[in-house]
């Protein structure tokens, strides 16, 4: 029996309480989603009730202490948080209107008649999308991510049926995991399916490395297409858009009226003013007459199963209450810990909004300055946008790796994206710029980069290869 014991293989498993999993969520909810859960929690839970701010005083006398255990008093439990900025009431009102644009694709799945645990895999595919609508993470990540955040098993098969119907969804192209399904996603969505439409769409489906090296003739002789037809086709495909975000998300844009912001920032004087702009989120308390039910029934002699149920019942929605007043103050702690970290990280950029000025940051950079895990980081950042004096941004726009210079300094990316799009826009669209030339452009600005670094960072911008950008 020892032998046998000493043979078991010992596993170590990491399963998330199912609070834990709801303070996850929590954590990754933008405002506007935020305030529809606390809603919800009020209505689920009679415990829970909005702050009365005028009124705080008069339940500092009702303790939990007294009625359930030696724990803090009630008044401890009441979030209190600053919401409001000097300048409220300037805000434009117009930035808690309308949704983002995960908003936007999590309300069009209300009608695919999705099963829960669908819901929760389309849900975590949106908010995986990269900032021009596409997943480039492989299917095995994204359901062991799922298993791990949401506390759900899912398949690989699974996962790609629900990847499917998030490519139904509008705006066409969204959810593709490169330029060539992009394209065909878009060309499929067109409601008249002309033959050059349809010759484009096979073009891309099962000639695409043919057409990126503008193998024209050959293509042509294979598909059995006149030139004019073929021509046409190219026509489809040139009215395409490579960046299926493009009118919907500018993540460096100014504010728009699609964008509520999670963070106000204010620059006056050489100083920074940093708030939550959760305003309609309300501070919550737990209801005082609960407390005197249950103190009622602690207190009687002798108590009936009714009355033992209901006391039962009311400790259980008190404890739910507390939990959820406690996981959203927590949430609020954590974001503005996190934002105030970047804020210090890339002060010189906030101070005027100057790009160049954006210092090379990474998740780790932060996770290191706040003490949280990079997952933590990841969650915080993700979907949630701070408005500057010099517009609204997404808090992945200030994320970024660095390169080496000639001169030994590091520069963000984001500055080498910026000067191959500037280069691209401005060159001869009869004759483009290859990726060596692109890298000798940069060579020049002293950014020593390798051809195949070029091509990475052009695709991370949407744009294709100089062929595919030649016109006829």
């Amino acid at each position: 029996m020892a032998s046998i014991s000493q043979s078991l293989e010992q596993k170590l498993q990491q399963r998330l309480s199912p609070q834990q999993i709801q303070g996850i969520k929590l954590l990754e909810l933008p405002t506007l989603q935020l305030e529809q859960r606390v809603k919800q929690e009020i209505e689920e839970n009679p415990v829970l009730e909005e702050e009365e701010r005028e009124n705080d005083q008069d339940e500092t006398n009702l303790t939990l202490e007294d009625y359930i255990r030696n724990e803090e008093s009630a008044s401890s439990y009441k979030l209190k948080t600053n919401n409001t900025s000097k300048d409220d009431e300037r805000r434009s009102p117009t930035l808690s209107q309308g949704m983002s644009l995960q908003d936007f694709l999590t309300e069009q799945l209300a009608y695919h008649n999705l099963s829960e645990k669908e819901m929760t895999i389309a849900r975590f595919v949106i908010g995986t999308l990269d900032d021009d609508g596409y997943l480039r993470r492989p299917t095995a990540s994204i359901a062991d991510d799922i298993a791990f955040t949401q506390g759900v098993e899912v398949t690989e098969q699974e996962v790609d049926r629900v990847v499917g119907i998030v490519q139904m969804l509008d705006p066409a192209g969204i959810g593709a995991r490169d330029l060539g399904e992009c394209l065909v996603i878009q060309l499929k969505a067109l409601r008249n399916q002309t033959p050059a439409v349809r010759l484009a769409i096979t073009i891309l489906t099962d000639h695409y490395d043919a057409f990126v090296k503008k193998h024209y003739e050959r293509m042509m002789r294979r598909l059995g297409v006149t030139e004019d037809e073929f021509r046409a086709a190219l026509e489809e495909i040139m009215h395409l858009n490579p960046k299926p975000t493009n009118g919907y998300s500018d993540e460096s844009s100014a504010a728009s009226p699609n964008i509520i912001p999670d963070f106000i920032l204010d620059y006056s004087n050489g100083n920074f003013d940093l708030q939550l702009a959760s305003r309609s989120v309300p501070d919550l308390k737990i209801n005082s007459s609960y407390l005197r039910m249950a103190e009622k029934a602690m207190n009687s002699g002798s108590q009936s199963e009714s009355d033992k149920e209901a006391l039962q019942f009311i400790r259980q929605k008190i404890e739910s209450a507390k939990w959820f007043i406690s996981a959203i103050r927590q949430r609020q702690e954590t974001l503005m810990k996190t934002m105030r970290a970047i804020l210090q990280f890339q002060h010189d950029y906030f101070v005027e909004g100057d790009e160049a000025k954006l210092r090379p940051m990474i998740l780790k950079d932060i996770a290191d300055a706040t003490g949280f895990d990079i997952s933590t980081i990841s969650r915080v950042v993700n979907s949630k946008y701070i408005q500057t004096h010099f517009g609204v941004f997404l808090l992945k726009y200030f994320f970024s790796e660095g390169l080496p210079t000639e001169g030994g300094e590091e520069v963000s990316t984001r500055e080498i994206k910026r000067i191959l799009a500037e280069a691209i826009e401005n060159e001869d669209k009869h004759d483009p710029l290859t990726d060596e030339a692109l890298m000798d452009t940069l060579t020049a600005k002293g950014y020593k980069i390798a051809r195949r670094t070029v091509a990475k960072y052009r695709e991370m911008l949407g744009i294709p290869a100089s062929r595919l950008r030649k016109e006829l």
